[in-house]
């Protein structure tokens, strides 16, 4: 037996590598191979994981469900034939006694039906969060489910389960997509989500140091949206000094991806200057750090994100997100509206960057808030160790025989 993972996107890869590091644990004589269908699978070449097929960066960076322009795009860079040259790839390399995990939405999922092996499925890309609360309100009228029956309708549409029965094990996001989907005859498990692996949860909540506030900027990964996205950083938070009356330390959270001289340009325009320590403007300080994202979460007290998982990972430390939506392709409105929802009171969606400044403020100065936020995302993110958790019934299930 052999262990296929598939997985379509940066954050997917790096879910699958933790859980497959926590494999690797338990099995170190399992044969293991990755298909990313998104990007080049650097996750899992620094595991040492051979890839077996064809990689190729499209130009949606895999979310072409949020803009028609952007499939539009991806055909035209040769989506068609990557597929047909990855589905080609996977059925070469499996034999009949292997496994398929598949990390992702519906795509890896389909991939792991089209092998003809068992297969397990981790799902990310949706929550029942997106639109119901605890209590099985409806948070978002907007979609396909106002025109169906509310209370027996879920998140995943109704091919997507029947893709996930026909699986050994699914695992979901959250604890009430888990009970949803449980409800559909999937067997689903709560295992917890392996994004917040790695980190240390603070004890407590509020400000460590009222007189020092520490804030973290995450602009996102992908060139050129993280510039963008950056620019409108800048623009926020030259209106936090009007409204806050200590000095504040911002650390930038730039995937190795991003190239600096593109971001400390910017600084500059914005009247940041260099002293070889970092960049300082007036009683303010700013740090660049790439590689450095655990480190300055751990540290920073409240996040200012135009991100996807890294906003949920911060959130999951039980702090507070203010977000900023802006072009996209992938941090548009319409993401910022459902990572809201999924994220619930720990993220506050800032429509223009003029008003972060205000919005941080009120935070700040709300206690009983702040208390809401810490106990809301650890309830929604769940404690580390999925990973380990996850990869323990995979050997119970899927990897048996």
């Amino acid at each position: 037996m052999r262990l296929l993972c598939i997985s379509n996107g940066h954050g997917e890869d790096l879910i699958a590598v933790r859980i497959l590091q926590s494999v690797q644990g338990l099995l170190p004589h399992l044969e293991m191979a990755a298909l990313p269908i998104v990007g080049e699978g650097r996750q899992y070449q620094k595991l040492g994981i051979e890839i077996i097929g064809p990689t190729k960066q499209m130009p949606s960076g895999g979310f072409i469900y949020m803009d028609g322009q952007q499939l539009a795009r991806d055909l035209q860079g040769g989506l068609l034939q990557l597929t047909v040259a990855q589905l080609r790839a996977m059925g070469q390399w499996l034999r009949t006694d292997d496994v398929v995990l598949a990390v992702g939405d519906i795509v890896p999922l389909l991939f792991g039906w089209l092998s003809r092996c068992s297969y397990g499925f981790v799902g990310t890309a949706k929550s029942e969060y997106y639109v119901r609360d605890e209590q099985g309100h409806c948070l978002d009228r907007s979609t396909l489910l106002d025109a169906l029956d509310f209370q027996r309708t879920c998140v995943y549409m109704p091919w997507e389960r029947w893709l996930m029965r026909r699986s050994t094990c699914v695992f979901a996001r959250d604890g009430i997509t888990t009970r949803r989907l449980q409800h559909w005859a999937v067997e689903a498990y709560d295992a917890g989500n392996p994004m917040m692996d790695g980190f240390l949860i603070p004890a407590g909540h509020g400000v460590k140091d009222p007189q020092q506030l520490t804030v973290l900027l995450l602009p996102g990964s992908r060139a050129p949206e993280a510039y963008d996205n950056w620019q409108r950083l800048l623009r926020g938070i030259d209106t936090i000094k009007h409204h806050l009356s200590q000095p504040v330390t911002f650390l930038t959270a730039a995937t190795p991806s991003l190239e600096l001289a593109t971001l400390t340009t910017a600084l500059m325009d914005h009247g940041w200057h260099g002293d070889g320590q970092g960049y300082r403007q007036g009683q303010n300080v700013l740090h660049i750090g790439q590689g450095a994202f655990v480190d300055y979460a751990q540290r920073a007290d409240v996040a200012i994100a135009t991100a996807g998982t890294a906003t949920e990972q911060f959130v999951g430390l039980g702090k507070p997100v203010l977000t900023l939506p802006g072009n996209g392709p992938q941090f548009t409105h319409s993401f910022a509206q459902a990572q809201a929802r999924h994220l619930g009171p720990s993220v506050t969606l800032v429509e223009q960057p003029e008003q972060l400044g205000q919005t941080l403020a009120s935070i700040l100065n709300d206690p009983e808030r702040r208390a809401t936020i810490y106990k809301n995302g650890l309830h929604r993110m769940g404690p580390p160790g999925a990973g380990q958790r996850i990869a323990e019934i995979l050997a119970k299930t899927l990897l048996v025989g």
